[in-house]
């Protein structure tokens, strides 16, 4: 089921990279003193800041806005010419449909028609302890996203469930064919299932015909004893094909915002070699196992993939920094999307 185009301002459509706010996951909100990488303390502050870099827009959590700030965040988003996609929570019952429809309210007056959301609150070999925790948490995703609906449909804004290192492609395309909305698709992480023994090339065509949102990314990896290592690494210094996968994005939703996730930060672990990570599985195949360890021998990254846990304040901010300048140079150059 390809889902039918907002109608979005021109802006929009020119496919411009944006970043998400967990791009600078050490400098929103950073308590680090500094004169060169001072901290973001709202919206306005990052989608300034994004602006001066030459980004064309920004995905920002609207958790907590009030009215008066959303339209403070239309008239400086407009001023600039940048787009805006919100990040939000889904309600888990009934009573929190007055908090979710207050949220969706605010951010579409900010200017935001797609919602990106989680419906896990973490990583599914740590989160969960067995298949039938895994079953529960997506009936009661299907029971949320249900709840969501007729806000959406009411205000006319999509929101977008993110592949969080939870569902795996399958599982998450069937949950949009169950719900059969059109104000519900996907926003399609280009790395996360990676982490879930999953090809990515695989999960891109399983998921893109639901895209509604993205986040951009290149992945690197590593073995280490209990599997291997996974990281997001500066465009084009992964070995993920984002020119194809670009391309079919574009292909299913023209409309679509390409949204930089370059988060800086130590490895994951990904311990696929062990039996607790395989109690979150029920009937996936050793092929894949098998297939996931060949591509990491494959596409080793350099000596190692880099650590920041050893740096200091100051140059973690730095590094984090560096790594988005660096993505939005090869997605201008390489990509053609600034």
């Amino acid at each position: 089921m390809a889902l039918p185009f907002l109608d979005v301002p021109g802006f929009l459509k020119e496919n411009r990279m944006g970043i998400v706010v967990h791009s600078y996951g050490s400098r929103w909100n950073s308590k680090v003193q500094s004169q060169q990488y001072p901290g973001f303390a709202n919206a306005i502050e990052l989608l300034e800041h994004c602006h001066k870099i030459g980004a064309g827009g920004i995905q920002v959590v609207v958790r907590d806005w009030t009215e008066d700030f959303a339209k403070k965040m239309r008239d400086r988003r407009e001023k600039l010419g940048l787009y805006l996609e919100g990040s939000i929570g889904v309600p888990y019952q009934q009573g929190d449909v007055s908090k979710f429809e207050k949220e969706v309210i605010n951010a579409k007056e900010a200017g935001a028609v797609i919602l990106r959301t989680v419906t896990s609150g973490g990583r599914r070999y740590e989160a969960f302890h067995s298949a039938a925790e895994v079953d529960e948490f997506k009936r009661k995703a299907i029971i949320s996203l249900q709840l969501a609906e007729p806000v959406l449909r009411k205000h006319k804004v999509k929101l977008a469930v993110e592949n969080h290192k939870d569902w795996r492609a399958d599982e998450l395309a069937n949950a949009m064919k169950q719900l059969n909305s059109e104000w519900i698709g996907v926003t399609l992480d280009f790395g996360n299932s990676i982490s879930l023994v999953e090809d990515p090339m695989a999960v891109i065509e399983t998921l893109v015909p639901f895209v509604v949102s993205t986040h951009v990314k290149d992945m690197g990896v590593e073995e280490y004893a209990d599997g291997f290592l996974l990281s997001e690494v500066p465009l084009g210094k992964g070995f993920l094909d984002l020119v194809k996968i670009v391309q079919l994005c574009k292909k299913h939703n023209p409309a679509v915002a390409f949204n930089l996730e370059m988060i800086t930060r130590d490895p994951l672990e990904i311990p696929c070699l062990t039996d607790d990570y395989w109690k979150v599985f029920d009937g996936v195949s050793g092929r894949d196992l098998a297939r996931t360890m060949r591509m990491v021998k494959q596409h080793p990254y350099g000596a190692s993939l880099p650590r920041v846990s050893q740096l200091s304040g100051e140059e973690k901010l730095a590094a984090e920094e560096d790594n988005i300048l660096k993505c939005l140079t090869f997605s201008k150059d390489q990509l053609g999307l600034v």
